[in-house]
Protein backbone atom coordinates (compact mmCIF):
# COMPACT_ATOMS: atom_id res chain seq x y z
CA UNK A 1 0.00 0.00 0.00
CA UNK A 2 1.35 3.46 -0.95
CA UNK A 3 1.87 6.25 1.57
CA UNK A 4 -0.99 8.17 -0.06
CA UNK A 5 -3.31 5.19 0.28
CA UNK A 6 -2.30 4.72 3.91
CA UNK A 7 -2.92 8.42 4.59
CA UNK A 8 -6.33 8.32 2.89
CA UNK A 9 -7.35 5.21 4.81
CA UNK A 10 -6.30 6.85 8.08
CA UNK A 11 -8.26 10.03 7.30
CA UNK A 12 -11.33 8.04 6.28
CA UNK A 13 -11.17 6.16 9.59
CA UNK A 14 -10.98 9.45 11.43
CA UNK A 15 -14.00 10.73 9.52
CA UNK A 16 -16.01 7.60 10.30
CA UNK A 17 -15.11 7.87 13.99
CA UNK A 18 -16.23 11.46 14.46
CA UNK A 19 -18.75 12.27 11.71
CA UNK A 20 -21.88 10.97 10.02
CA UNK A 21 -22.71 11.38 6.31
CA UNK A 22 -24.87 14.48 6.85
CA UNK A 23 -23.88 18.15 6.72
CA UNK A 24 -24.21 20.36 9.79
CA UNK A 25 -24.98 23.99 9.04
CA UNK A 26 -24.17 26.07 12.10
CA UNK A 27 -26.09 29.34 11.78
CA UNK A 28 -25.15 32.42 13.78
CA UNK A 29 -25.51 36.19 13.73
CA UNK A 30 -22.41 38.30 13.20
CA UNK A 31 -22.85 41.75 14.74
CA UNK A 32 -20.57 44.73 15.17
CA UNK A 33 -19.06 47.91 13.78
CA UNK A 34 -15.64 49.13 12.68
CA UNK A 35 -14.14 48.65 16.15
CA UNK A 36 -15.84 45.58 17.68
CA UNK A 37 -17.66 42.42 16.66
CA UNK A 38 -19.79 39.76 18.33
CA UNK A 39 -21.23 36.35 17.46
CA UNK A 40 -24.52 34.81 18.60
CA UNK A 41 -25.68 31.23 18.01
CA UNK A 42 -28.89 30.80 16.01
CA UNK A 43 -29.45 27.14 15.13
CA UNK A 44 -28.00 23.91 13.73
CA UNK A 45 -29.55 22.51 10.58
CA UNK A 46 -29.14 19.25 8.69
CA UNK A 47 -28.05 20.64 5.32
CA UNK A 48 -28.30 17.36 3.45
CA UNK A 49 -25.72 14.81 2.35
CA UNK A 50 -22.08 15.67 3.10
CA UNK A 51 -20.61 16.67 -0.27
CA UNK A 52 -17.07 17.40 0.88
CA UNK A 53 -14.01 15.21 1.00
CA UNK A 54 -13.89 12.57 3.70
CA UNK A 55 -10.11 12.35 3.58
CA UNK A 56 -8.94 15.99 3.22
CA UNK A 57 -10.44 17.39 6.39
CA UNK A 58 -7.82 19.99 7.35
CA UNK A 59 -7.38 23.21 5.37
CA UNK A 60 -3.64 23.78 5.01
CA UNK A 61 -4.07 26.70 2.59
CA UNK A 62 -5.67 28.89 5.28
CA UNK A 63 -7.04 31.48 2.87
CA UNK A 64 -9.76 34.00 3.67
CA UNK A 65 -10.30 36.71 6.25
CA UNK A 66 -11.75 34.15 8.67
CA UNK A 67 -10.92 30.57 9.53
CA UNK A 68 -12.77 27.99 11.61
CA UNK A 69 -11.92 24.63 13.04
CA UNK A 70 -13.85 21.79 14.67
CA UNK A 71 -12.12 20.16 17.65
CA UNK A 72 -12.59 17.21 19.93
CA UNK A 73 -13.25 18.99 23.27
CA UNK A 74 -11.59 16.19 25.23
CA UNK A 75 -8.28 16.00 23.36
CA UNK A 76 -8.18 19.31 21.50
CA UNK A 77 -7.51 17.47 18.24
CA UNK A 78 -8.58 19.41 15.15
CA UNK A 79 -11.06 17.29 13.20
CA UNK A 80 -11.99 19.69 10.42
CA UNK A 81 -11.07 23.22 9.30
CA UNK A 82 -11.75 25.70 6.50
CA UNK A 83 -10.94 29.30 5.62
CA UNK A 84 -13.67 31.65 4.41
CA UNK A 85 -14.70 35.27 3.98
CA UNK A 86 -18.03 36.97 4.59
CA UNK A 87 -20.22 39.94 3.80
CA UNK A 88 -19.57 41.20 7.33
CA UNK A 89 -15.82 41.01 6.73
CA UNK A 90 -16.19 43.35 3.75
CA UNK A 91 -18.80 45.60 5.32
CA UNK A 92 -16.66 46.38 8.37
CA UNK A 93 -14.10 48.04 6.05
CA UNK A 94 -16.66 50.49 4.62
CA UNK A 95 -17.42 54.01 5.92
CA UNK A 96 -20.87 52.83 7.04
CA UNK A 97 -19.29 50.63 9.73
CA UNK A 98 -17.70 53.68 11.36
CA UNK A 99 -21.10 55.23 12.04
CA UNK A 100 -23.46 52.27 12.39
CA UNK A 101 -23.81 48.77 13.75
CA UNK A 102 -24.40 45.95 11.30
CA UNK A 103 -25.95 42.52 11.69
CA UNK A 104 -25.36 39.71 9.20
CA UNK A 105 -26.58 36.13 9.26
CA UNK A 106 -23.83 33.60 8.46
CA UNK A 107 -23.26 29.84 8.37
CA UNK A 108 -20.45 27.35 8.83
CA UNK A 109 -20.78 23.95 7.15
CA UNK A 110 -18.97 20.79 8.21
CA UNK A 111 -19.74 17.07 8.61
CA UNK A 112 -22.42 16.34 11.21
CA UNK A 113 -20.54 15.31 14.38
CA UNK A 114 -21.48 12.15 16.27
CA UNK A 115 -20.64 13.77 19.60
CA UNK A 116 -20.09 17.23 21.06
CA UNK A 117 -17.39 19.31 19.38
CA UNK A 118 -15.97 22.78 19.85
CA UNK A 119 -16.20 25.13 16.88
CA UNK A 120 -13.82 28.09 16.93
CA UNK A 121 -13.73 31.06 14.55
CA UNK A 122 -10.48 32.96 14.02
CA UNK A 123 -9.96 36.33 12.32
CA UNK A 124 -6.92 37.30 10.30
CA UNK A 125 -4.73 40.00 11.86
CA UNK A 126 -2.44 42.54 10.20
CA UNK A 127 0.49 40.12 10.44
CA UNK A 128 -1.52 37.48 8.53
CA UNK A 129 -1.92 35.30 11.60
CA UNK A 130 -5.30 34.41 13.08
CA UNK A 131 -6.79 35.58 16.39
CA UNK A 132 -9.56 33.67 18.16
CA UNK A 133 -12.84 35.62 18.05
CA UNK A 134 -15.53 33.06 19.02
CA UNK A 135 -15.83 29.52 20.35
CA UNK A 136 -19.07 27.57 20.58
CA UNK A 137 -19.68 24.10 21.97
CA UNK A 138 -21.78 22.22 19.42
CA UNK A 139 -24.09 19.61 20.89
CA UNK A 140 -25.70 17.68 18.00
CA UNK A 141 -28.59 16.86 20.36
CA UNK A 142 -29.27 20.52 21.20
CA UNK A 143 -32.94 21.52 21.26
CA UNK A 144 -32.23 23.88 18.35
CA UNK A 145 -30.47 21.23 16.32
CA UNK A 146 -32.76 20.34 13.43
CA UNK A 147 -31.46 16.85 12.73
CA UNK A 148 -33.94 15.86 10.04
CA UNK A 149 -32.98 16.89 6.52
CA UNK A 150 -35.37 19.35 4.91
CA UNK A 151 -37.81 18.03 2.34
CA UNK A 152 -36.72 19.32 -1.06
CA UNK A 153 -39.52 21.38 -2.62
CA UNK A 154 -37.36 22.85 -5.40
CA UNK A 155 -37.07 21.65 -8.96
CA UNK A 156 -33.47 20.61 -9.62
CA UNK A 157 -31.54 19.41 -12.66
CA UNK A 158 -28.04 18.17 -13.38
CA UNK A 159 -25.68 20.12 -15.61
CA UNK A 160 -22.52 18.04 -15.22
CA UNK A 161 -22.13 15.06 -12.87
CA UNK A 162 -18.84 13.19 -12.93
CA UNK A 163 -18.86 11.16 -9.75
CA UNK A 164 -19.76 10.86 -6.08
CA UNK A 165 -19.98 14.21 -4.28
CA UNK A 166 -17.17 13.46 -1.80
CA UNK A 167 -14.77 12.91 -4.73
CA UNK A 168 -15.85 15.97 -6.73
CA UNK A 169 -15.92 19.74 -6.58
CA UNK A 170 -19.68 20.27 -6.29
CA UNK A 171 -21.21 23.53 -7.53
CA UNK A 172 -24.84 24.58 -7.22
CA UNK A 173 -26.30 27.13 -9.62
CA UNK A 174 -29.23 29.26 -8.42
CA UNK A 175 -31.25 31.81 -10.35
CA UNK A 176 -32.24 35.30 -9.18
CA UNK A 177 -34.76 37.45 -11.00
CA UNK A 178 -36.16 34.56 -13.03
CA UNK A 179 -39.95 34.48 -12.92
CA UNK A 180 -41.75 31.18 -13.33
CA UNK A 181 -42.07 31.77 -17.07
CA UNK A 182 -38.28 32.35 -17.24
CA UNK A 183 -37.27 28.85 -16.13
CA UNK A 184 -36.45 27.76 -19.67
CA UNK A 185 -34.07 30.69 -19.92
CA UNK A 186 -32.57 29.80 -16.55
CA UNK A 187 -31.77 26.31 -17.82
CA UNK A 188 -29.97 27.77 -20.83
CA UNK A 189 -28.08 30.29 -18.68
CA UNK A 190 -27.06 27.63 -16.15
CA UNK A 191 -25.77 25.39 -18.94
CA UNK A 192 -23.87 28.36 -20.36
CA UNK A 193 -22.26 29.02 -16.97
CA UNK A 194 -21.09 25.40 -16.71
CA UNK A 195 -19.80 25.42 -20.28
CA UNK A 196 -17.84 28.67 -19.86
CA UNK A 197 -16.34 27.75 -16.50
CA UNK A 198 -15.21 24.30 -17.55
CA UNK A 199 -13.72 25.68 -20.78
CA UNK A 200 -11.43 28.07 -18.88
CA UNK A 201 -8.04 26.93 -17.60
CA UNK A 202 -7.23 25.43 -15.22
CA UNK A 203 -10.85 24.26 -14.77
CA UNK A 204 -10.77 22.81 -18.29
CA UNK A 205 -7.84 20.52 -17.50
CA UNK A 206 -9.67 19.24 -14.40
CA UNK A 207 -13.27 19.25 -15.66
CA UNK A 208 -13.73 15.58 -14.82
CA UNK A 209 -13.39 16.56 -11.16
CA UNK A 210 -16.43 18.87 -11.24
CA UNK A 211 -20.14 18.24 -10.80
CA UNK A 212 -22.56 21.11 -11.36
CA UNK A 213 -26.27 21.00 -10.49
CA UNK A 214 -28.94 23.68 -10.66
CA UNK A 215 -31.90 24.63 -8.48
CA UNK A 216 -34.90 26.58 -9.75
CA UNK A 217 -35.84 29.50 -7.48
CA UNK A 218 -38.70 31.36 -9.20
CA UNK A 219 -39.08 35.06 -8.40
CA UNK A 220 -42.33 37.07 -8.42
CA UNK A 221 -41.01 39.20 -11.28
CA UNK A 222 -38.20 39.18 -13.83
CA UNK A 223 -35.10 41.22 -13.04
CA UNK A 224 -33.16 42.28 -9.95
CA UNK A 225 -33.36 45.26 -7.58
CA UNK A 226 -31.35 48.37 -8.62
CA UNK A 227 -31.55 51.18 -6.02
CA UNK A 228 -29.11 53.40 -7.95
CA UNK A 229 -31.17 53.00 -11.12
CA UNK A 230 -34.50 53.60 -9.34
CA UNK A 231 -35.56 50.05 -10.22
CA UNK A 232 -37.19 48.43 -7.21
CA UNK A 233 -38.35 44.83 -7.08
CA UNK A 234 -38.52 41.94 -4.62
CA UNK A 235 -36.86 38.71 -5.65
CA UNK A 236 -36.50 35.12 -4.50
CA UNK A 237 -33.05 35.25 -2.89
CA UNK A 238 -32.82 38.92 -1.77
CA UNK A 239 -30.01 39.73 -4.22
CA UNK A 240 -29.69 43.43 -4.95
CA UNK A 241 -27.30 45.69 -6.78
CA UNK A 242 -25.84 48.59 -4.79
CA UNK A 243 -24.14 46.57 -2.05
CA UNK A 244 -22.15 48.90 0.23
CA UNK A 245 -23.49 51.75 -1.96
CA UNK A 246 -21.41 50.46 -4.88
CA UNK A 247 -23.72 50.60 -7.89
CA UNK A 248 -22.56 47.41 -9.67
CA UNK A 249 -21.84 45.26 -6.63
CA UNK A 250 -24.62 42.69 -6.14
CA UNK A 251 -25.10 40.64 -2.96
CA UNK A 252 -27.91 38.70 -1.31
CA UNK A 253 -28.46 39.20 2.40
CA UNK A 254 -31.05 36.49 3.13
CA UNK A 255 -28.51 33.83 4.08
CA UNK A 256 -31.04 31.24 5.24
CA UNK A 257 -33.04 31.33 2.03
CA UNK A 258 -29.91 31.07 -0.14
CA UNK A 259 -28.56 28.21 1.98
CA UNK A 260 -31.86 26.32 2.02
CA UNK A 261 -32.13 26.53 -1.76
CA UNK A 262 -28.50 25.49 -2.26
CA UNK A 263 -28.98 22.43 -0.04
CA UNK A 264 -31.50 20.97 -2.48
CA UNK A 265 -28.46 19.35 -4.12
CA UNK A 266 -24.99 18.36 -2.85
CA UNK A 267 -22.83 21.48 -2.95
CA UNK A 268 -19.67 23.21 -1.77
CA UNK A 269 -19.68 26.30 -4.01
CA UNK A 270 -22.60 28.47 -5.11
CA UNK A 271 -23.20 30.52 -8.27
CA UNK A 272 -26.21 32.86 -8.36
CA UNK A 273 -27.08 33.92 -11.90
CA UNK A 274 -28.98 37.20 -12.16
CA UNK A 275 -31.55 37.55 -14.92
CA UNK A 276 -30.58 41.13 -15.62
CA UNK A 277 -28.96 43.16 -18.38
CA UNK A 278 -27.08 45.66 -16.21
CA UNK A 279 -23.42 44.75 -15.77
CA UNK A 280 -22.63 43.66 -12.22
CA UNK A 281 -21.99 40.89 -9.76
CA UNK A 282 -19.81 39.88 -6.83
CA UNK A 283 -17.83 37.01 -5.38
CA UNK A 284 -16.89 36.13 -1.79
CA UNK A 285 -14.57 33.30 -0.84
CA UNK A 286 -16.50 30.18 0.22
CA UNK A 287 -19.84 32.06 0.18
CA UNK A 288 -21.18 32.58 -3.38
CA UNK A 289 -20.92 34.54 -6.60
CA UNK A 290 -23.51 36.72 -8.30
CA UNK A 291 -23.29 37.52 -12.02
CA UNK A 292 -25.62 39.26 -14.48
CA UNK A 293 -26.31 37.09 -17.53
CA UNK A 294 -27.92 39.41 -20.08
CA UNK A 295 -24.94 41.53 -21.11
CA UNK A 296 -21.88 41.33 -23.33
CA UNK A 297 -19.59 40.45 -20.42
CA UNK A 298 -21.51 37.58 -18.88
CA UNK A 299 -18.73 35.06 -19.55
CA UNK A 300 -16.11 37.33 -17.99
CA UNK A 301 -18.36 37.85 -14.95
CA UNK A 302 -18.92 34.11 -14.51
CA UNK A 303 -15.22 33.34 -14.39
CA UNK A 304 -13.90 36.47 -12.66
CA UNK A 305 -16.36 36.27 -9.78
CA UNK A 306 -15.92 32.53 -9.47
CA UNK A 307 -12.19 33.15 -9.06
CA UNK A 308 -12.95 35.22 -5.96
CA UNK A 309 -15.35 32.66 -4.56
CA UNK A 310 -13.43 29.50 -5.34
CA UNK A 311 -9.78 30.37 -4.73
CA UNK A 312 -9.93 33.68 -2.81
CA UNK A 313 -8.27 35.44 -5.73
CA UNK A 314 -7.66 39.14 -5.21
CA UNK A 315 -8.66 41.74 -7.76
CA UNK A 316 -5.52 42.66 -9.67
CA UNK A 317 -6.85 45.96 -11.01
CA UNK A 318 -6.14 49.23 -9.24
CA UNK A 319 -7.71 52.06 -11.25
CA UNK A 320 -11.37 51.54 -10.25
CA UNK A 321 -12.84 53.11 -7.13
CA UNK A 322 -13.90 50.64 -4.44
CA UNK A 323 -16.14 50.89 -1.41
CA UNK A 324 -13.47 49.52 0.92
CA UNK A 325 -10.90 51.32 2.98
CA UNK A 326 -7.87 49.08 2.50
CA UNK A 327 -5.66 48.36 5.50
CA UNK A 328 -2.23 49.79 4.66
CA UNK A 329 -0.61 47.82 7.48
CA UNK A 330 -0.82 44.48 5.69
CA UNK A 331 2.76 43.75 4.70
CA UNK A 332 1.91 40.82 2.43
CA UNK A 333 -1.55 39.94 1.07
CA UNK A 334 -2.70 36.43 1.97
CA UNK A 335 -4.21 35.89 -1.49
CA UNK A 336 -2.07 33.70 -3.73
CA UNK A 337 -2.18 35.91 -6.85
CA UNK A 338 -0.83 39.23 -5.47
CA UNK A 339 2.28 40.07 -3.50
CA UNK A 340 4.33 42.85 -1.95
CA UNK A 341 7.50 40.78 -2.29
CA UNK A 342 9.70 41.00 -5.39
CA UNK A 343 12.56 38.80 -4.15
CA UNK A 344 12.88 35.97 -6.72
CA UNK A 345 14.04 33.60 -3.98
CA UNK A 346 10.98 34.08 -1.76
CA UNK A 347 8.14 35.45 -3.93
CA UNK A 348 5.08 33.23 -3.46
CA UNK A 349 5.06 32.10 -7.10
CA UNK A 350 8.83 31.57 -7.37
CA UNK A 351 8.27 28.04 -8.71
CA UNK A 352 6.65 29.38 -11.90
CA UNK A 353 8.77 32.48 -12.61
CA UNK A 354 10.04 32.82 -16.18
CA UNK A 355 13.82 32.56 -16.20
CA UNK A 356 15.79 35.80 -16.59
CA UNK A 357 12.72 37.99 -16.00
CA UNK A 358 13.56 41.11 -13.96
CA UNK A 359 11.62 41.70 -10.73
CA UNK A 360 9.85 44.09 -10.60
CA UNK A 361 8.99 43.44 -14.23
CA UNK A 362 8.95 46.45 -16.58
CA UNK A 363 5.68 47.13 -18.41
CA UNK A 364 3.86 50.06 -20.05
CA UNK A 365 2.38 51.19 -16.74
CA UNK A 366 2.51 54.94 -17.36
CA UNK A 367 0.67 54.63 -20.67
CA UNK A 368 -1.87 52.22 -19.15
CA UNK A 369 -2.51 54.45 -16.13
CA UNK A 370 -3.02 57.60 -18.25
CA UNK A 371 -5.57 55.87 -20.45
CA UNK A 372 -7.35 54.19 -17.52
CA UNK A 373 -7.75 57.49 -15.65
CA UNK A 374 -9.38 59.01 -18.70
CA UNK A 375 -11.67 55.99 -19.02
CA UNK A 376 -12.69 56.18 -15.37
CA UNK A 377 -13.61 59.86 -15.67
CA UNK A 378 -15.74 59.16 -18.72
CA UNK A 379 -17.30 56.15 -17.04
CA UNK A 380 -18.40 58.22 -14.03
CA UNK A 381 -19.97 60.81 -16.35
CA UNK A 382 -21.85 58.13 -18.27
CA UNK A 383 -23.10 56.47 -15.09
CA UNK A 384 -24.40 59.75 -13.72
CA UNK A 385 -26.19 60.35 -17.00
CA UNK A 386 -27.69 56.83 -16.76
CA UNK A 387 -26.93 56.10 -20.39
CA UNK A 388 -28.35 53.02 -22.06
CA UNK A 389 -26.62 49.78 -21.05
CA UNK A 390 -25.75 48.95 -24.66
CA UNK A 391 -23.79 52.18 -24.89
CA UNK A 392 -21.95 51.23 -21.71
CA UNK A 393 -21.20 47.78 -23.14
CA UNK A 394 -19.66 49.29 -26.27
CA UNK A 395 -17.63 51.65 -24.09
CA UNK A 396 -16.24 48.69 -22.12
CA UNK A 397 -15.62 46.67 -25.30
CA UNK A 398 -13.48 49.52 -26.63
CA UNK A 399 -11.56 49.58 -23.35
CA UNK A 400 -11.03 45.81 -23.53
CA UNK A 401 -9.66 46.04 -27.07
CA UNK A 402 -7.26 48.82 -26.06
CA UNK A 403 -6.08 46.84 -23.02
CA UNK A 404 -5.53 43.66 -25.01
CA UNK A 405 -3.48 45.45 -27.66
CA UNK A 406 -1.20 47.17 -25.15
CA UNK A 407 -0.75 44.33 -22.68
CA UNK A 408 -0.10 41.61 -25.24
CA UNK A 409 2.62 43.44 -27.18
CA UNK A 410 5.18 44.29 -24.52
CA UNK A 411 8.63 42.77 -24.07
CA UNK A 412 7.54 40.72 -21.04
CA UNK A 413 3.91 40.16 -22.01
CA UNK A 414 4.25 36.38 -21.97
CA UNK A 415 6.54 36.18 -18.93
CA UNK A 416 5.73 35.27 -15.33
CA UNK A 417 7.22 38.01 -13.17
CA UNK A 418 6.09 40.76 -10.81
CA UNK A 419 4.13 43.53 -12.56
CA UNK A 420 3.45 46.52 -10.32
CA UNK A 421 -0.18 47.47 -9.68
CA UNK A 422 -2.67 45.11 -8.00
CA UNK A 423 -5.43 44.83 -5.40
CA UNK A 424 -6.56 48.48 -5.76
CA UNK A 425 -3.04 49.85 -5.24
CA UNK A 426 -0.92 51.42 -7.97
CA UNK A 427 2.33 51.11 -6.03
CA UNK A 428 3.87 48.41 -3.87
CA UNK A 429 1.71 45.42 -4.87
CA UNK A 430 2.40 43.11 -7.79
CA UNK A 431 0.66 40.55 -10.02
CA UNK A 432 2.32 37.64 -11.80
CA UNK A 433 1.52 38.56 -15.42
CA UNK A 434 0.85 41.58 -17.60
CA UNK A 435 -2.79 40.58 -18.03
CA UNK A 436 -5.33 38.36 -16.28
CA UNK A 437 -9.06 37.96 -15.93
CA UNK A 438 -8.61 39.41 -12.44
CA UNK A 439 -6.92 42.53 -13.92
CA UNK A 440 -8.92 43.45 -17.04
CA UNK A 441 -11.84 41.91 -18.92
CA UNK A 442 -9.37 39.37 -20.25
CA UNK A 443 -10.45 35.76 -20.89
CA UNK A 444 -7.63 33.88 -19.15
CA UNK A 445 -6.29 33.54 -15.63
CA UNK A 446 -2.65 34.47 -15.06
CA UNK A 447 -0.23 31.70 -13.97
CA UNK A 448 -0.44 32.62 -10.26
CA UNK A 449 -4.25 32.44 -10.38
CA UNK A 450 -4.16 29.08 -12.18
CA UNK A 451 -1.77 27.77 -9.57
CA UNK A 452 -4.10 28.88 -6.75
CA UNK A 453 -7.19 27.37 -8.40
CA UNK A 454 -5.42 24.05 -8.88
CA UNK A 455 -4.51 23.95 -5.19
CA UNK A 456 -8.18 24.34 -4.27
CA UNK A 457 -9.26 21.64 -6.73
CA UNK A 458 -6.75 19.28 -5.13
CA UNK A 459 -8.05 20.15 -1.67
CA UNK A 460 -11.56 19.01 -2.56
CA UNK A 461 -10.85 16.00 -4.76
CA UNK A 462 -7.72 14.14 -3.65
Amino acid sequence: MTLLAIFSTSCQAKYDKYFSNATMRLDYNHIGNASEEHFAFDQMVNDGQWAGSKTILIDDLRLGKYFFDVKDPQTGEVLYSRGYSSIYGEWETTPDAKDNWGSFHESLRFPWPKQEVDVTIYKRNIKNGFDLVWTYNVNPNHHRAFRASADNHYNTFDLVVNGAPEKQVDIVVLGEGYAKEDMGKFRKDANRFAEVLLSTEPFASHKEKFSIRAVETPAPHSGVNHPHQDIHTRSALSVTYGAFNSERYALGYDNKTIRNASAAVPYEFTAILMNDSIYGGGGIYNLYITAAVNNAFQEYLFVHEFGHHFADLADEYYTSATAYEMDAQHLEPWELNVTANTDPETIKWKDILTADTPLPTPWEKEKYDKHSIEVQKKRVEMRKAKVDEKIMENFFLDKKAWDEKLLSNMRYSNHVGAFEGAQYKSKGLYRSAANCIMFTRHDQFCPACQRAITLIIDQYTK
